[in-house]
């Protein structure tokens, strides 16, 4: 017994020996467990990344927010929708063996006056199967009724032309997880694309408990990252006597939080159980804290510059695929960058 003790605990060390380095090859196994600190840690850094306001360092990747664990990424479309403050970008991370989408999170207004803008209307989905599934109304249409979806459609399509059927990875905060979140369940349902992995930060409820058992049967690769007190995943609120109509989360949740070991302050994380709506992990707590939605994993989760949304392109910007009245901007990969961000304040257009 001894012996198999030993032969076990070497086993172990030799596992932490080679865990250290940078490359973290997904393996994508049926048995594989849905949350990973290291591949969490990499994502938010996508997510922070979305926020960046200088659109030529950001399709480049020689942002501040692009030079560490995700050094490397290549960038393939940057999908801008001016009109409606909208941001995403598709590209390979190859040290994951994986396209990665990201989304944008609020951006234009301050958080507190989004959270107080937020409408809480709910529409019935109308995907194939999805009896009694309804969902927000904005987030659905922001996604699904704006120029996001076309652009992030036609890059996942291109790139997997170009490099192979590789996984799919896609993420964002707050507002950019609900777009993330609805991104991953239409390549699932609609395009067949297979093993589409999500994981989010601090995102909102999006849909009804129907709508919620309805996404974990088509996307099971999911997980929602949450952080202590973040008031955003408590939002819309959830009503457990109405369960119909109530907004319900979809599994599976990872509490951030603060624990005491041996008198010293930590970060724990709880692995919530599948119901979506765990009241041990952030339902624990009254949610309240805009500060605590700005940041995960000590990485700043907001836009760079108090600036508008809208955008400068220089005369020379006839590579790109500038479509849906002026309000996108869909980049050819092979073609050079000449995206800037106006510095004025006062213009929603773009200019060309």
């Amino acid at each position: 017994m001894a012996r198999w003790l030993w032969l076990k605990l070497l086993v172990l060390i030799g596992l932490f020996a080679f865990s250290g380095g940078r490359e973290i090859k997904i393996e994508y196994e049926d048995d594989a467990p849905l949350y990973n600190r290291t591949l969490a840690k990499i994502l938010v850094e996508y997510a922070s990344a979305a926020y960046v306001t200088d659109l030529m360092t950001l399709f480049t990747w020689t942002c501040s927010r692009c030079n560490d664990l995700t050094k490397g990424f290549q960038m393939i479309e940057l999908v801008v929708d001016v009109q409606n403050c909208l941001q995403a970008f598709v590209g390979i991370a190859h040290d994951l063996n994986s396209i990665i989408i990201a989304f944008r999170g609020t951006a234009g207004t301050s958080i507190r006056n989004w959270i107080a803008d937020l409408f809480w209307k709910q529409l019935d989905l109308s995907y194939p199967g999805a009896e009694d599934a309804m969902v927000h109304h904005g987030f659905y249409s922001a996604y699904h009724n704006t120029s996001l979806q076309h652009g992030i459609l036609s890059a996942v399509q291109r790139t997997r032309e170009l490099y192979g059927n590789l996984h799919i990875i896609v993420t964002g905060h707050s507002l950019g997880g609900a777009l993330a979140s609805f991104c991953a369940l239409d390549l699932t349902v609609n395009h067949g694309v297979e093993l589409v992995h999500l994981m989010t930060f601090g995102q909102p409820r999006i849909g009804n408990a129907a709508f919620a058992s309805y996404f974990s049967k088509f996307v099971p690769n999911a997980v929602r990252v949450t952080h202590e007190n973040d008031i955003v995943p408590h939002l819309p609120p959830y009503y457990s006597y109405f369960p119909k109509k109530s907004y319900h989360h979809f599994p599976r949740e990872v509490w951030l939080h603060d624990i005491k070991v041996d008198g010293v302050e930590d970060k724990g994380e709880k692995i919530c159980d599948d119901s979506g709506e765990d009241p041990s992990c952030c339902r624990s707590v009254h949610g309240t804290s805009i500060r605590d939605h700005l940041k995960y994993y000590s990485v700043e989760l907001r836009a760079d510059t108090r600036e508008s949304c809208s955008i400068l392109v220089d005369s020379s910007v006839l590579q790109y695929d500038v479509g849906y009245n002026g309000d996108i901007l869909s980049r050819d990969p092979t073609a050079p960058s000449h995206l800037k961000l106006s510095s004025r304040s006062d213009t929603a257009s773009i200019s060309v």
